[in-house]
């Protein structure tokens, strides 16, 4: 409580005093560009993922476009040590994301190298995914994929070194049979998603859908 006196939580966008357990105030809010789109339709993310894996539903909560407050939400989150956006961002997706009765088998978020991992101080995945595996009663699995090699943020890279994702992860168990729901933050060309992809696609049985939090329009 003191520290609510002191220092009181502000919204990312306008510097509003707003609820500790809020990130925006109800008029910012309404400035954040959801997509709303359908998992099981066709959108942008799933045209794109045709071009690079067979995919079989795709969906993301938001679009992220230069100095949109969809960026600011997203920097929060990777950059400003505030894990719980994840939890946030968990809701506003359960809030808009069914299902039905086709749900994923496995939630799989894209992992950090261990160096990037120490340097952060957690996956900014993690949060997000414990909080819809919750929510949607399917499990998590933090270990099934590895990073092998220690790279820059995504956002940091030009666009040659974007495409250099072979052999970046590595699968650490055999999977087969499964449905897995592949989780990341922001889709930007699909090349990463798409590296994991392939790994878990080698057991012909298994199927790929993707989420993101934000898509790069």
């Amino acid at each position: 409580m003191i520290l609510d006196l002191f220092f009181p939580n502000r919204c990312l966008d306008c510097n509003r005093i707003i609820d500790g357990n809020l990130l925006v105030c109800s008029l910012c809010f309404e400035q954040i560009h959801f997509t709303h789109y359908n998992y099981f339709e066709d959108n942008f993310i799933k045209e794109k993922c045709k071009l690079l894996f067979p995919i079989e539903n795709t969906y993301a909560l938001m679009q992220f476009s230069q100095e949109n407050l969809s960026r600011k939400i997203i920097h929060e989150l990777k950059y400003k040590s505030r894990e719980k956006v994840g939890k946030t961002l968990a809701d506003w997706t359960t809030e808009r994301l069914d299902f039905k009765n086709e749900k994923p088998d496995l939630l799989v978020s894209v992992p950090l190298h261990p160096k990037k991992l120490k340097e952060r101080g957690y996956n900014q995945l993690h949060l997000f995914t414990e909080n819809l595996s919750e929510f949607y009663n399917i499990p998590f699995d933090h270990e099934l994929i590895k990073r092998n090699h220690y790279s820059k943020a995504q956002a940091l890279k030009d666009k040659e070194h974007r495409l250099e994702t072979e052999n970046t992860f590595s699968i650490t168990k055999s999977i087969s049979g499964k449905h897995i729901l592949l989780i990341d933050d922001v889709f930007t060309t699909g090349n990463t998603l798409a590296s994991i992809a392939w790994k878990i696609l080698k057991s012909k049985d298994n199927k790929v859908s993707v989420l993101v939090m934000a898509i790069d329009v």
